[in-house]
């Protein structure tokens, strides 16, 4: 039969060969994966097709249907990128990594995405009825299709195997469950009004205009109100839906924090010692509809939870400390010890991984119902799906059962991290190797190889292919190496910690709930306000911070000095520096270890040479700062400890052989003071990133100083009880002693101090423009390298605050290139011939509260001999003031650790090289951005904070450079610390500002009104 002049037919085929040509062997699930990682920009482009419709007539020629056939396969890559790029999933991935604030869910991802990205219109049409095309056939997206519409009610889930309890006692819980195993209790919540007034109607009632924190997988912080959240709720068809996850809600919503109590079984909680703000986040609401819920994760610090019901039905899966579930990957990285969990969504797991494993793989399980509150020990595995719209309520604690673990969650390093989670699967070795370890806890470190190749390390099963692929006798032999070998005790735990690292000076882990400053508070609090459990809290002290060698080091410096020993109230390091120091008796002792033992000698050369600088000037600034008794160097020699006397003049024997010393700076009374420093903090800036932080590994040589112990206390704890009389004396205070300071004349920091200064850095490259600048100026070594600084803090600016996120305006981020300086010469006001119009000072750039102290003024005294501290705290003397009596006021007296200092540009830590940079920290820290005591500072410092180069420029006028509050709110900007963080959470109206000149203003311009400016 004749076909020429016959309509094609084309059947149904396959279009991805045809549409992706060499690319087809890519899976589906990784070309969505590189889609995400475009711009949505990108992507609405590419799903921008149209339905191919060919038409054909009697007199077609065969070439004409060779034209059709290349137009079809074009149609054939046309509609596989249109299904591709036009999956929810997709934009649902692309919203919330690239949306920072609140959410408004317009009925769809992608509109969504395109309404609150400000898309440009052309892209309308793209949101319209979606088009269907036949011929495209995908297992990954038919199974996440699956996902996102199906529902749980026909499910069936049994009773679980978790142990349920009803009026369980205190005493059968701590000795049964507690830090042990996993529980359901009844009954602990009857009387909670919340379980009447927590369900979603009343809520929408009641707080429908309040922003909740939503939980979901990108970096952003997104919030949504609740009335636009029940709506997402209803119309939803999101494989992981978005829940509510709010630690703050007790701040937005003060009233739900009356509609329950923490169950009796749970009162014991060591971060009650410390202030609500300074406490991590312990307590959360829970709000999802069906299908969202928690994939599998242990909870941070290794702390315990409970986790109260009030509507709906929720399903548990848990796992003992250590077993890995199937399909979770445990990252741990090896220089901080931050750990990373790849998990799929708590329903994929449940659909595609539950049904795969054998009886004895399965976890332990149950079905939680309304006031139902189940309890999750320390370091267990648990993933919880929704199985209806949930409401709950759950708070995190660390007690006496699980206080150790969490200290050692907070160590440095990163095997005992991973062996915490992921058990003997975080040991590179054989099984008889880890069967060693678990054997002798003397040498079974010493006897394996965990040498780390590769800087992220991956714990478990990663889930590598399909997963039916999955070998579930391999997941059983792994879990029975588990539960053959593995123990959650402290004591097997602990061998896992790297004895050789130096707690102090390692590099924290990101992944931990607090900063190190902050656990060295909580402990010290815990010390002074807890001291029944002092046996306890030294233990963790000893895992976290190695107490016990700091104790004994303190105790060899006190041998020495003939100087008493610490009682018991005194055997712990208080404040959250980053040094050791202790109070002892009238004495103060702080051991020198931050960032090393080159940094710790220069910092202990620079304060003793500014101490001497103080008495040869005969400075009023002497008068407020600690008196110095003694300083030396602490060693072991042969295993034994000894100690050297030095005040900073010439060079210990000990360290002759170390080649740290300038030759240069030999010539100098001070060879390791703060020319050497200087010299230093240049040659650090060629550094790499570990190289600088330092390997972190135990030092055997401590440089220290002890000095003659304040009266009273610091500002921190004293700041809630203060006057604002006695605040205006303290403002009026730091202007004078700021004055003092910048007024002390400087040592010669001249070119030989220099000397091949530049041919050891290695600048980070910077744009040429900069580089020109510099080198037609001629500026010295050291301006040149703080001009650098600045410039790569300038390129690195966005994806610095686009990584720190909230409170920081996501508009303002998108606009901070444009209102940062593109001349930094002219910023830092340099002339053409290179002459600096920025004044050149000491900088102490470190007074915080708790830098500052504060002594009591008494109207009468008694005695307080044989008091302890915990009374002494109590009566405002915690810090050696042995008077006593009723305290009418507090006075400023001293400023604490010079051991930061440092001149004009550069620095050990970050941007030093303005006076204007030692008023951020007053300001913020200190002042909580209270204008009125700024004024008084500045009425008391009367110096000039930026000097004009020449006398017939304007200060004043249209120019940026002229406002001292365009200077300030740059170094905010450019500071490696989060600093806009601290703003934008003080002055929360900023976070509507239309920009940055907005903030500027409001933070700093009571600059611009200084008369001192020039």
């Amino acid at each position: 039969m004749e076909m020429e002049h016959s309509v094609p037919q084309f059947p149904p085929k396959d279009r991805r060969p045809d549409a992706l040509g060499d690319l087809t062997v890519i899976p589906d699930e990784i070309i969505c994966a590189i889609l995400v990682s475009l711009t949505p920009r990108d992507v609405a482009s590419l799903s921008c097709v149209s339905r191919f419709e060919m038409k054909y007539d009697q007199e077609m020629r065969d070439v004409d249907k060779e034209i059709a056939y290349k137009q079809i396969k074009l149609a054939d890559y046309l509609t596989v990128m249109y299904i591709l790029c036009n999956e929810e999933p997709l934009w649902m991935s692309l919203c919330l990594n690239n949306l920072n604030g609140q959410l408004e869910y317009k009925g769809s991802w992608k509109k969504t995405a395109l309404n609150h990205l400000c898309v440009p219109n052309e892209y309308e049409e793209t949101c319209r009825k979606p088009m269907h095309f036949d011929g495209f056939n995908s297992l990954f997206l038919l199974r996440r299709h699956y996902r996102c519409y199906t529902t749980l009610g026909g499910f069936s889930f049994d009773a679980g195997n978790v142990e349920r309890k009803e009026d369980l006692s205190l005493e059968d819980f701590r000795q049964e469950f507690d830090a042990k195993k996993p529980v359901l209790i009844s009954g602990l919540t009857d009387t909670w009004p919340a379980r009447q007034t927590w369900t979603i109607d009343q809520l929408l009632l009641n707080y429908g205009d309040t922003a909740f924190k939503i939980s979901q997988r990108s970096s952003q912080k997104i919030s949504m109100k609740f009335n636009d959240y029940v709506s997402y709720m209803e119309i939803q068809h999101d494989e992981d839906p978005l829940y509510i996850f709010d630690d703050k809600f007790g701040e937005v919503a003060p009233g739900l924090l009356k509609d329950y109590s923490v169950p009796h079984l749970f009162q014991e909680d060591y971060f009650d010692v410390l202030d609500r703000e300074k406490r991590p986040a312990f307590r959360w609401l829970i709000i999802g509809p069906e299908r969202s819920g928690a994939s599998w994760h242990v909870d941070p610090a290794l702390t315990s939870a409970w986790n109260t019901l009030l509507c709906g039905r929720k399903r548990w899966a848990l796992y003992p400390p250590g077993r890995v579930p199937a399909g979770v990957t445990v990252h741990v990285n090896e220089e901080d010890g931050d750990v990373n969990i790849e998990t799929p969504s708590s329903l994929q797991w449940w659909l595609d991984f539950y049904t795969l494993l054998a009886d004895e793989d399965k976890p332990i399980e149950c079905t939680q119902l309304p006031g139902e509150t189940i309890f999750v020990p320390s370091g267990w595995w648990h993933c919880v799906l929704n199985l209806e719209t949930t409401v709950a309520v759950t708070q995190n604690f660390a007690n006496s059962a699980n206080f150790e673990f969490v200290c050692l969650d907070m160590a440095p390093g990163y095997q005992h991290k991973g062996v915490c989670r992921a058990g003997l699967l975080a040991i590179k070795s054989s099984f008889e190797d880890a069967k060693e370890m678990t054997l002798s806890a003397e040498n079974s470190l010493n006897n394996l190889d965990l040498t780390r190749k590769e800087k992220r390390i991956k714990f478990g099963e990663p889930v590598g292919g399909p997963i039916y692929d999955i070998a579930a006798n391999q997941t059983s032999r792994k879990h029975k190496l588990h539960d053959l070998e593995f123990r959650y005790d402290i004591n097997f735990l602990e061998m896992f910690l790297d004895k050789g690292r130096d707690h102090y000076t390692s590099l924290w882990s990101s992944s931990n709930c607090m900063g190190q400053r902050e656990m060295r508070e909580w402990l010290w609090k815990l010390w002074i306000g807890k001291p029944g459990t002092r046996d306890l809290t030294w233990k963790g002290a000893c895992l976290a911070l190695n107490a016990s060698k700091w104790y004994e080091c303190i105790r060899e410096i006190c041998t020495f000095h003939e100087l008493p020993f610490p009682t018991d109230d005194e055997r712990f390091p208080v404040g959250m520096g980053s040094n050791p120091v202790y109070l002892i008796a009238d004495h103060v002792i702080k051991l020198y270890v931050e960032e090393g033992l080159e940094a710790s000698f220069h910092a202990l050369g620079s304060e003793l040479e500014f101490y001497s600088l103080l008495c040869k000037v005969d400075s009023p600034l002497k008068n407020h700062i600690p008196g110095v008794l003694a300083s030396g160097i602490l060693f072991i020699d042969n295993g034994s400890y000894k100690i050297e006397s030095w005040d900073g003049k010439g060079v210990p024997e000990v360290i002759t052989s170390c080649n740290f010393l300038s030759e240069n700076c030999l010539e100098v009374d001070f060879p390791l003071g703060i020319c050497s420093k200087q010299h230093f903090a240049l040659r650090k800036a060629g550094m790499s990133i570990c190289e600088s932080i330092g390997s972190g590994e135990s030092s055997i040589i401590w440089p220290y100083i002890v000095t003659k112990r304040c009266e009273g206390k610091t500002f921190a704890e004293l700041r809630d009880t203060l006057s604002l009389g006695d605040n205006l004396n303290l403002a009026s205070f730091l202007g004078e002693q700021l004055r003092n300071l910048h007024l002390l004349p400087l040592p010669s920091l001249n070119a030989t101090t220099f000397v091949n200064t530049e041919q050891e850095i290695e600048y980070h490259q910077v744009n040429g423009l900069m580089e020109a600048v510099t080198k037609k100026l001629s500026i010295p070594v050291e301006w040149d390298f703080f001009i650098k600084t600045l410039t790569k803090r300038k390129k690195d600016v966005s994806s610095r605050l686009t990584k720190w996120g909230y409170p920081i305006p996501s508009f303002l981020i998108e606009n901070v290139n444009a209102y940062l300086p593109d001349d930094l010469a002219k910023f830092l006001n340099i002339s053409e011939d290179g002459k600096i119009g920025t004044p050149c000072s000491w900088i102490h750039s470190d007074i915080m509260d708790d830098n500052i102290h504060m002594e009591p003024c008494f109207v009468s005294y008694h005695s307080t001999e044989h008091r302890s501290d915990a009374e002494l705290m109590q009566n405002g003397n915690v810090n050696g003031y042995h008077g006593s009596g009723e305290v009418t006021s507090w006075r400023p007296s001293h400023i604490l650790d010079f051991s930061d200092l440092s001149i004009g540009p550069g620095g050990k830590k970050d941007l030093k090289g303005d006076r204007i940079c030692d008023l951020i920290p007053i300001h913020l820290d200190v002042f909580r951005g209270d204008s009125k005591l700024l004024k008084q500072l500045l009425e008391s410092y009367r110096l000039p904070l930026a000097r004009r180069i020449s006398q017939h420029e304007p200060v004043e006028g249209g120019s940026k450079f002229g406002r001292l509050s365009y200077i300030a709110m740059c170094y905010c900007i450019l500071h490696t610390e989060n600093i806009l963080g601290a703003i934008f959470s003080m002055w929360t109206d900023l976070r509507t500002a239309k920009s940055w000149e907005e903030v500027e203003e409001m933070v700093w311009g009571d600059l611009n009104k200084y008369s001192g400016f020039c």
